[in-house]
């Protein structure tokens, strides 16, 4: 196992502190739980552009988005 030094806002560092007393761990055990955690949840997530077209895939297959916009565009009245 690599040893890392990092520094904490003492008010992060007594939460910790507190945390690991009352699940009874030694704090470094807690700190690798909660990077392990945000690492899963970081890897599972679908990240930026990738997840945008993944999301909007096959949005247009009724037909052309262009022609859609200016259809709609050509609803809108003017009232001046």
């Amino acid at each position: 196992m690599v040893r890392t030094l990092i520094s904490l806002d003492a008010e992060d560092k007594a939460w910790l502190d507190r945390t690991a007393r009352i699940e009874r761990i030694p704090m470094t055990k807690l700190v690798r739980r909660a990077i392990r955690r945000l690492r899963e949840e970081q890897e599972a997530a679908p990240q930026g552009f990738d997840r945008l077209l993944r999301e909007t895939a096959g949005s247009w297959k009724a037909g052309d988005g262009l022609a859609y916009q200016r259809r709609v565009r050509g609803e809108w009245h003017r009232t001046r």
